[in-house]
């Protein structure tokens, strides 16, 4: 059976006098959002850049003008988010250690790291909503691994480097499996499946990300303080 597609969206009135470059730049714009739709919702092995073409309403051709591949096209995606939640994290985090001084808490880590991210999802549209159901599925994959290793691996150390001044007498690899279940659960909560209503007949709801936000970080810190204690 085929997969019902998004049908595309009108575009705006054409403005007057647009160079070139402008419209070249509107396109591009217009390609990438309609592929991190379509891979928000099919993963990156469920769309083809034919699929992206007719999202957006233009020849299939026109796609190798701006990408040499899917893989390109994917990249592309990918990138122009992903550095505007690694600066903002990495500047929460540089703010909250340089506050806290000697004396870090877990939580505190836990929080600069995951609220300003929650933020950018829950305040930055459907484009955002979007890339981040998209980034929870990529998590899974092996061309998810890679680029996540390129983008995100001096942020995670960073906040691995505030954790361990929190917890003194932890083990290292405690620290590291701590992470690892505090961004599964992160990704999970990302990817707004629809799963929690179902199962707490409507009384959570998975894309309420403002409630995920108020108790993720407090949770998982109590998670870590566990470990310490044992």
């Amino acid at each position: 059976m085929k997969r019902a597609r998004t049908k595309p969206k009108k575009g705006a009135p054409k403005k007057a006098n647009r160079t070139k470059a402008e419209q070249r730049a509107e396109t591009l714009e217009q390609i990438l959002d309609a592929a991190e739709l379509l891979f928000s919702r099919h993963g990156l092995h469920g769309v083809t850049l034919r699929d992206v073409a007719l999202q957006v309403g233009v020849h299939t051709s026109l796609m190798h003008y701006y990408f040499e591949d899917k893989f390109a096209l994917f990249k592309a995606v990918f990138d122009r988010r992903a550095h505007v939640t690694t600066d903002r994290r990495m500047k929460a985090l540089d703010q909250y250690e340089k506050s806290a001084g000697a004396n870090p808490t877990v939580a505190g880590a836990l929080h600069a790291f995951l609220d300003t991210d929650f933020d950018l999802y829950t305040q930055g549209g459907d484009g955002w909503r979007n890339y981040g159901a998209f980034g929870s599925q990529l998590s899974n994959t092996p061309e998810g691994a890679a680029v996540f290793d390129e983008y995100f691996d001096p942020l995670v150390l960073r906040l691995i480097g505030i954790l361990r001044k929190a917890l003194p007498g932890v083990a290292e690899e405690d620290i590291f499996w701590g992470y690892h279940f505090v961004t599964g659960s992160f990704m999970h909560s990302l990817s707004r499946s629809g799963r929690l209503d179902r199962l707490s007949h409507g009384l959570c709801r998975s894309d309420d990300l403002p409630a995920v936000k108020a108790r993720m970080a407090d949770f998982m810190a109590a998670g870590f303080l566990a470990l310490k204690r044992r």
